[in-house]
Parts: C-alpha cells; sequence; structure tokens
C-alpha cells in the first residue's frame, strides 16, 4: 500500500490587511515592525501589495532554497525590480535571469575581483582622507549626508578617476537619495497610484532622465595625466595616473561590449550599491560607536598598532580584522536591504506550502539578520559574534549581499570601502560625539537613520 502524497498546508494570511490597499497601509507606516512580526504567523506567510498577493519567506532556510537550491524556479523580479527597473534600467542588480545576465557578470566579473580592487585603494584613501580631514572641528555634521558624500567620491574616484568634474558627484549626491525613496514609495503604493500624472510620479521621471545625462558625462570623462615633471618626483602621483588609466581603459572595453544604454545601467546599477549599503552601514556604525566607547577604542588600538603612528596606507587594511567585524555587525543589524523580491515561474512547494507560478516572493535581509533563533539578543551591537570560531548559523542567516547566482557582485568592493573611510575617519578625528537624538530607523531601499547629527574633534 502505498502512502498518499502530502497535500500542501495552506499559507496564513498576516492578519491587519484592508480592501484594495492590502498590507501597503503597514508597510509604508511601519514597515520594519510589520516585516518583523510576520515570523509569528509561520515559516512562509501571504501578504497583500494592493489586490495583488505576495508571500514572505521568514525562515532563513527556505530563504537559501529560494536563493540557491532551486534558484531557477525563482527568478529576479517582482514588484519591487520592475519599479527599479525604471530607476536603473537593466543592471545586473534588475535584469532578468538567462544569458544576457550571465553575459554581462563575466565581463564585469574582473573589475571587481580582489586583485584588481586592490589596484584602487589607495586612490580611495587620499579621496576620503581630503574629504572628512576638511570637515572643520566640533562642527555639527549631518552623518549619513556625509557618508554618502564620502562614498560616492569613493567610488566614483575608483571607477572614473580622480578628476571628475564636481558637479557630477554633487548632483549625483542630490539625486540618487530622492530617486530611490521615490522608488520605494512606488512599489509599496498600488500600481495604478504610480501611473497618475501626480507631481511626484512627475518628479521621479525628470530625475531617471537627468540621471541619465550625467551618467554620459561620467562616462564619457577622459581622466587627466600627472603633471610629466611633478609625477617624475613623485613617484606616488604617477602611480595614481596609471590606476586611472587603466580603470578607463577597462570601461572603454566595456562599452565595446554593451551598447551605450547597456553601460549607463551597470554604472547606475553600481553608484547605487555604493552609496545605498555602504553609505548606510557607515553612518549606522559611527551612530554605535557614541554608544560603545569600549568598541570604539578598541577599533582604534587596532589601527594604532597597523598604522604605528603614520597615514593609513592600502597594505594596512588586511591587518584590520575587528573593524570588519564592527562593520558586518552594523550590516547585520541594519538590514542593510529589508525588502526583496523573486517570481515563482512554476507551481511550487515552499516548506510545505504550495506557491502559485507567477506570484512574489518576499525575502528580507533585516528580517533574518535580526531573528533570535539565529542571532542571539539580535537588537545588541556585538561585533565579536563575527570572530573566528562563532556559531555557523550566524553565517547562514547573513543576506546582506544575496546568495547565490544573483549575489551582489560588489560585495568585496563593498567591505575595502567601508574599511576604508572607517579607519580614515578613526585616523582623523580622535573624538566623535552624538548630538542629536538617537536616530529612528526609516526604511527606502535600505534602511536607513532619519536623522544622526554628531560632532568631531
Amino acid at each position: 500500500m502505498t502512502a498518499s502524497p502530502a497535500v500542501p498546508a495552506p499559507v496564513p494570511t498576516a492578519p491587519g490587511g484592508l480592501p484594495l490597499i492590502g498590507h501597503a497601509h503597514h508597510l509604508v507606516r511601519s514597515p520594519l515592525p510589520f516585516i518583523s512580526s510576520l515570523r509569528d504567523h509561520g515559516s512562509v506567510v501571504r501578504i497583500r501589495l494592493g489586490p495583488t498577493p505576495a508571500y514572505v519567506v521568514t525562515d532563513p532556510v527556505l530563504t537559501r532554497t529560494v536563493l540557491v537550491t532551486e534558484a531557477a524556479h525563482f527568478a529576479k523580479g517582482g514588484k519591487i525590480f520592475d519599479v527599479l527597473r525604471g530607476v536603473f534600467g537593466d543592471g545586473l542588480a534588475t535584469i532578468g535571469d538567462g544569458d544576457t545576465h550571465l553575459r554581462n557578470r563575466r565581463l564585469m566579473q574582473p573589475m571587481f575581483n580582489k586583485a584588481h580592487i586592490a589596484t584602487r585603494r589607495t586612490a580611495m584613501i587620499e579621496q576620503s582622507r581630503s574629504m572628512v580631514g576638511a570637515w572643520e572641528k566640533g562642527q555639527l555634521r549631518d552623518v549619513f549626508a556625509d557618508m554618502n558624500d564620502v562614498t560616492l567620491a569613493a567610488f566614483l574616484v575608483a571607477l572614473f578617476g580622480a578628476d571628475l568634474p564636481a558637479h557630477l558627484q554633487r548632483e549625483f549626491t542630490t539625486l540618487m537619495p530622492a530617486l530611490m525613496k521615490g522608488a520605494i514609495r512606488q512599489t509599496v503604493l498600488p500600481p495604478w497610484v504610480t501611473r497618475l500624472p501626480l507631481p511626484a510620479n512627475r518628479a521621479q521621471a525628470r530625475g531617471i532622465a537627468r540621471l541619465r545625462v550625467l551618467m554620459d558625462q561620467a562616462i564619457d570623462h577622459t581622466p587627466s595625466a600627472p603633471d610629466p615633471a611633478e609625477a617624475a618626483g613623485c613617484p606616488h602621483q604617477a602611480a595614481a595616473g596609471d590606476e586611472q588609466a587603466v580603470l578607463f581603459e577597462t570601461l572603454k572595453a566595456a562599452e565595446d561590449q554593451f551598447t551605450r544604454e547597456q553601460l549607463q545601467d551597470e554604472a547606475i546599477t553600481l553608484m547605487n550599491a555604493a552609496i545605498e549599503t555602504t553609505a548606510t552601514a557607515l553612518a549606522w556604525t559611527l551612530y554605535e560607536l557614541t554608544r560603545h566607547p569600549e568598541i570604539e577604542e578598541r577599533l582604534r588600538a587596532e589601527l594604532a598598532a597597523v598604522c604605528a603612528g603614520r597615514p593609513l596606507r592600502e597594505e594596512d587594511l588586511d591587518r584590520l580584522p575587528y573593524a570588519r567585524q564592527v562593520l558586518q555587525e552594523g550590516v547585520r543589524k541594519y538590514g542593510p536591504a529589508w525588502m526583496v523580491t523573486r517570481t515563482a515561474t512554476r507551481d511550487i512547494e515552499l516548506g510545505g506550502h504550495r506557491i502559485p507560478r507567477g506570484a512574489d516572493v518576499v525575502w528580507s535581509p533585516y528580517l533574518h539578520q535580526n531573528d533570535p533563533a539565529h542571532f542571539p539578543d539580535p537588537a545588541a551591537f556585538d561585533p565579536d559574534r563575527w570572530a573566528d570560531g562563532r556559531l555557523p548559523s550566524t553565517r547562514d542567516s547573513f543576506f546582506a549581499f544575496g546568495d547565490g547566482r544573483r549575489k551582489c557582485i560588489g560585495e568585496n568592493f563593498a567591505w575595502v570601502e567601508m574599511q576604508i573611510i572607517l579607519a580614515t575617519l578613526l585616523e582623523t578625528w580622535p573624538r566623535l560625539r552624538l548630538v542629536s537624538r538617537p536616530p529612528r530607523a526609516e526604511t527606502a531601499i535600505t534602511v536607513k537613520p532619519d536623522r544622526l547629527a554628531m560632532a568631531f574633534s
């Protein structure tokens, strides 16, 4: 006698949905408490974005199934990517699965291997040092805005060279946060609202058009070579010029493989990743240092032992393991992403539940990385949870850069950039002080601080 096949269990529906808008009001008003609350209702929970159902995966084991084991049946897609595609175009983060994605990733992968990133470290250190060192002692600083500026500048000097026109950096810094805010608004609202000729929708369209104009100017910019007479007396300057020339040639080679629009798409996608994830993680990490002077003291001791009183050099970065742990804990605690989607390509069972073909499947790094079952006392800022020899479940539930074949191509770059900026800031300023109230978490594409003012002296 053969056993009858198990019948998939119905997917539980989250409470609090409303007619027409579903759970959108929760996602707009209290997104983090709402997404965290779904853990109490099951490993897969049904919500509605307007009239459209979506299935939220609250178990990290099942999320790894979606991203790795059964990735072929959960395609990159869903409403959030449809919206982001309007900003980024078909960059690596938003393009659909298939041959084009694999081809583009292979073409861009050499730019992001560790050896190639190492050639950009010195230029990034110098750029970061000049910006952080220009702050006025004791001045009240908007830290999130500052981290956006510094991370963007470090990215631009790595990708386009050291003498990109200043107006491009200023406009990129202004445009990207506004576009990301507009994108998340369009994600959680019913589609018909985003198609109306409302002022916010028109502003979003104008911003996207301007972004592409600016990116074209950056792509066409040619880094200037160092003055031969000055370079002869300064080998380091000559090396910086060589780095810029190699990078520029790399981009031109990519342009031979991509159309101009595809090259725009990839550059915009990379720039957003450089700002959103790294700036957010750095801002939260600096806030945590003001709350934990013992962690700051340990960081400074590590930096002093490695640098021995001289300025930071690119070869020092690999000898700052505690700085990496601190940054990893900042990324862990605050997300950075809080809602990512895939699309089921067929009817499929996930965790004993039936997911219909075409459904949006939602996973959340923020949810998983604040799960007490995998990160004991998740509200605590504990860099030592990343020390060697700690429980592997900690790492198995860390999804900040995704996983599987769509894992973020720029992860190595992001860690290097964050280490450079954190070390440079500590090297430049002996004292950090919070001068605003403790920040509240706010959701855009990432989980960012609503207000964070600090003084450096």
